[in-house]
């Protein structure tokens, strides 16, 4: 399809360029050359737009364009900003600001969602997914119609120097193992950290890798200069994982369901009174005490001595800001998949 008919598609949702022009100028920080490489940006699949051909017409061309630069502008800027960082620490930097969630807040607030075509209002200004990767797509339609260096002045021009401090980024602590310990705490299921090596780098630091395990089903994986690092990264591979993956929060509930079963199951078999339900101390001290093997409870309960023995120490208390995986039981409410999925995405990637 010739690209004056995508043009001509096209114009019937932009019907004033000069209009389309002064808004990006707003956004962008200065006037497209091509403005039909934006339009394209602007275009989300659900309006329908397809070209003689009958193939979709939309930004997710674009999209996967812009991904790419981004990783590579922001990765640039990163390394220059923090001059001797780890490479660990520049590419959780860089992965914080080229979320997609980071990238649907700033195209919201620069206005970009206003802009994005399709099926519904609606759909357009409250949807943050959308607005993400159509801030992706502008960011190609950059790329196409003034290079790689326009990407990088619109980055640290218009978003770093005026939307977002980098610095606070870098250094902000978001806490994914807490937010996992939430969200398994809520759906009662057991979670686990793993370590699943010990070993140093080139230069002889140490390298700790961690893995999660929820009811048994293996998460997210993380590898850092620190346990705390690599739980924090196999942690937020876990969240990830619930958020984009419904068939692992499936086998996480199916895997829950097998244990309390197994739980719940009854024991057909009597227990022993001297081995199953006198403590072993209380037996020992009746043995101690000339008593031979009783043949109830009561005789043995007035052994000499046996009171002192069975006042054993309290266990010590666990503070309250410890979270006992062992507390989590069975949830006896019954939720759908679609609820399991909706609490998994809210309470795993709730604010702060």
């Amino acid at each position: 399809m010739a690209f004056s008919d995508i043009i001509a598609r096209l114009r019937l949702h932009f019907q004033d360029d000069q209009e389309l022009r002064r808004q990006l100028r707003e956004i962008i920080g200065f006037y497209p050359k091509d403005i039909e490489h934006y339009k394209i940006a602007l275009t989300h699949k659900s309006s329908g737009q397809r070209n003689e051909k009958g193939r979709p017409l939309n930004n997710e061309r674009l999209e996967f364009l812009g991904d790419a630069m981004l990783d590579a502008v922001v990765g640039h800027i990163v390394f220059e900003h923090f001059k001797g960082k780890r490479e660990g620490f520049l590419t959780n930097t860089r992965s914080k600001l080229v979320s997609r969630d980071s990238l649907g807040k700033l195209a919201q607030e620069m206005g970009l969602d206003e802009l994005i075509q399709s099926k519904g209002q609606q759909q357009r200004t409250h949807n943050s997914y959308m607005a993400g990767n159509a801030f992706e797509a502008l960011v190609g339609a950059i790329y196409l119609d003034q290079g790689y260096n326009a990407v990088r002045r619109f980055m640290e021009q218009r978003i770093l120097k005026q939307m977002v401090n980098i610095d606070k980024v870098a250094y902000k602590e978001v806490n994914f193992k807490s937010k996992l310990l939430e969200w398994t705490q809520k759906n009662r299921v057991r979670m686990e950290f793993k370590m699943q090596k010990q070993s140093k780098d080139d230069k002889g630091s140490p390298v700790f890798g961690y893995q999660v395990f929820i009811e048994g089903q293996a998460g997210g994986k993380g590898q850092g200069y620190s346990k705390k690092e690599a739980q924090q990264l196999s942690a937020k591979e876990t969240l990830e994982r619930l958020r984009r993956e419904p068939q692992y929060i499936d086998s996480i509930f199916a895997a829950k369901s097998e244990r309390t079963k197994m739980e719940e199951e009854p024991t057909t078999a009597a227990p022993r009174i001297e081995e199953d339900i006198v403590p072993p101390a209380a037996a020992a001290a009746a043995t101690v005490s000339g008593l031979s093997a009783a043949p109830g409870l009561s005789e043995v309960s007035e052994a000499p001595g046996l009171s002192e023995v069975s006042e054993a120490p309290e266990a010590p208390e666990v503070p309250e800001d410890d979270f006992d995986l062992s507390d989590i039981t069975h949830n006896p409410v019954e939720q759908s998949k679609e609820d399991i999925i909706a609490a998994a995405e809210a309470a795993a990637f709730a604010e702060q």
